[in-house]
Protein backbone atom coordinates (compact mmCIF):
# COMPACT_ATOMS: atom_id res chain seq x y z
CA UNK A 1 0.00 0.00 0.00
CA UNK A 2 1.38 3.39 -0.93
CA UNK A 3 0.98 6.68 0.94
CA UNK A 4 -1.91 7.98 -1.16
CA UNK A 5 -3.99 4.84 -0.61
CA UNK A 6 -3.26 4.95 3.13
CA UNK A 7 -4.41 8.57 3.34
CA UNK A 8 -7.66 7.80 1.53
CA UNK A 9 -8.23 4.75 3.69
CA UNK A 10 -7.90 6.83 6.88
CA UNK A 11 -10.20 9.54 5.48
CA UNK A 12 -12.92 7.06 4.51
CA UNK A 13 -12.55 5.28 7.86
CA UNK A 14 -12.81 8.61 9.71
CA UNK A 15 -15.94 9.74 7.85
CA UNK A 16 -17.60 6.37 8.41
CA UNK A 17 -16.64 6.11 12.07
CA UNK A 18 -17.62 9.71 12.83
CA UNK A 19 -21.14 9.23 11.49
CA UNK A 20 -21.73 5.68 12.75
CA UNK A 21 -22.91 6.64 16.28
CA UNK A 22 -25.62 8.87 14.82
CA UNK A 23 -26.87 6.55 12.09
CA UNK A 24 -27.86 3.51 14.17
CA UNK A 25 -28.97 2.53 17.66
CA UNK A 26 -26.53 -0.32 18.19
CA UNK A 27 -23.63 0.00 20.64
CA UNK A 28 -20.45 0.65 18.60
CA UNK A 29 -22.45 0.00 15.47
CA UNK A 30 -22.59 -3.78 15.87
CA UNK A 31 -23.69 -4.87 19.35
CA UNK A 32 -27.43 -4.90 20.09
CA UNK A 33 -28.62 -2.80 23.01
CA UNK A 34 -31.10 -4.09 25.53
CA UNK A 35 -33.70 -1.92 27.19
CA UNK A 36 -34.31 1.54 25.73
CA UNK A 37 -35.02 1.82 22.03
CA UNK A 38 -33.12 5.07 21.49
CA UNK A 39 -29.54 5.87 22.48
CA UNK A 40 -29.04 9.16 24.26
CA UNK A 41 -26.74 11.94 23.14
CA UNK A 42 -24.22 11.19 25.90
CA UNK A 43 -23.82 7.60 24.73
CA UNK A 44 -23.44 8.74 21.12
CA UNK A 45 -20.73 11.22 22.13
CA UNK A 46 -18.94 8.50 24.11
CA UNK A 47 -18.98 6.31 21.00
CA UNK A 48 -17.65 9.25 18.99
CA UNK A 49 -14.68 9.59 21.35
CA UNK A 50 -14.00 5.85 21.21
CA UNK A 51 -14.13 5.86 17.41
CA UNK A 52 -11.74 8.85 17.38
CA UNK A 53 -9.16 6.72 19.19
CA UNK A 54 -9.83 3.71 16.92
CA UNK A 55 -9.28 5.79 13.78
CA UNK A 56 -6.20 7.39 15.34
CA UNK A 57 -4.83 3.95 16.13
CA UNK A 58 -5.47 2.80 12.57
CA UNK A 59 -3.64 5.87 11.31
CA UNK A 60 -0.69 5.12 13.60
CA UNK A 61 -0.54 1.52 12.38
CA UNK A 62 -0.56 2.64 8.75
CA UNK A 63 2.07 5.32 9.43
CA UNK A 64 4.27 2.78 11.19
CA UNK A 65 3.84 0.36 8.28
CA UNK A 66 4.76 2.95 5.65
CA UNK A 67 7.44 4.97 7.46
CA UNK A 68 8.71 6.08 10.83
CA UNK A 69 6.11 7.47 13.25
CA UNK A 70 6.56 11.22 13.58
CA UNK A 71 6.09 12.52 17.15
CA UNK A 72 3.18 14.96 17.54
CA UNK A 73 2.40 17.69 20.05
CA UNK A 74 -0.95 18.48 21.67
CA UNK A 75 -1.90 20.83 18.81
CA UNK A 76 -2.07 17.91 16.38
CA UNK A 77 -4.48 15.99 18.60
CA UNK A 78 -6.65 19.07 19.21
CA UNK A 79 -6.97 19.73 15.48
CA UNK A 80 -7.72 16.11 14.63
CA UNK A 81 -10.35 15.88 17.41
CA UNK A 82 -12.17 18.95 16.06
CA UNK A 83 -11.82 17.65 12.51
CA UNK A 84 -13.36 14.34 13.59
CA UNK A 85 -16.23 16.21 15.26
CA UNK A 86 -16.72 18.20 12.04
CA UNK A 87 -16.87 14.98 10.04
CA UNK A 88 -19.66 13.80 12.39
CA UNK A 89 -21.84 16.81 11.54
CA UNK A 90 -23.88 15.15 8.73
CA UNK A 91 -24.87 12.27 11.02
CA UNK A 92 -25.76 14.69 13.83
CA UNK A 93 -27.93 16.76 11.49
CA UNK A 94 -29.67 13.64 10.21
CA UNK A 95 -30.37 12.31 13.71
CA UNK A 96 -31.37 15.46 15.59
CA UNK A 97 -32.19 18.27 13.16
CA UNK A 98 -33.50 16.87 9.87
CA UNK A 99 -35.11 13.49 10.48
CA UNK A 100 -38.82 13.50 11.26
CA UNK A 101 -39.97 11.15 14.01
Amino acid sequence: MNNANAVWLVIVLAVTAANLPFLNNRWLGVLPRGGATEKGLALRLLELVLFYFVVGGAGLVLENHLSQIYPQNWEFYAVTAFLFATLAFPGFVYRYLWRKK
